[in-house]
């Protein structure tokens, strides 16, 4: 699989994960080595920028009630970890 900008972080990550196995696990020629490695590093820029999306989308989210951002003591924006159960809407 080569790196596809269409991946969802997962896929990527999934993708990672086989490629750390494969290295790991046998004896590779040099040439595939460094194929991997390069995929690898692909799919990490990949994760990277996804993790960055998310991010700035849960920045996003972390306003207050006047709908500004929420700031910490060090002026960057606060976030709040994702926790399903305290996000669920009452009616």
């Amino acid at each position: 699989m080569s790196q596809d900008s269409s991946l969802t972080f997962e896929q990527a990550f999934s993708r990672l994960e086989e490629i750390l196995e494969k290295m790991n696990s046998s004896t590779l020629a040099l040439d595939e080595s460094i194929r991997l490695y390069e995929e690898a590093d692909a799919l990490i820029q990949l994760c990277q920028q996804r993790l960055g999306q998310a991010e700035t989308k849960i920045e996003m989210l972390v306003k207050n009630r006047e709908g500004d951002l929420q700031l910490s003591a060090n002026g960057t924006p606060t976030t709040q970890p994702f926790s399903s159960s305290s996000h669920v809407l009452q009616g």
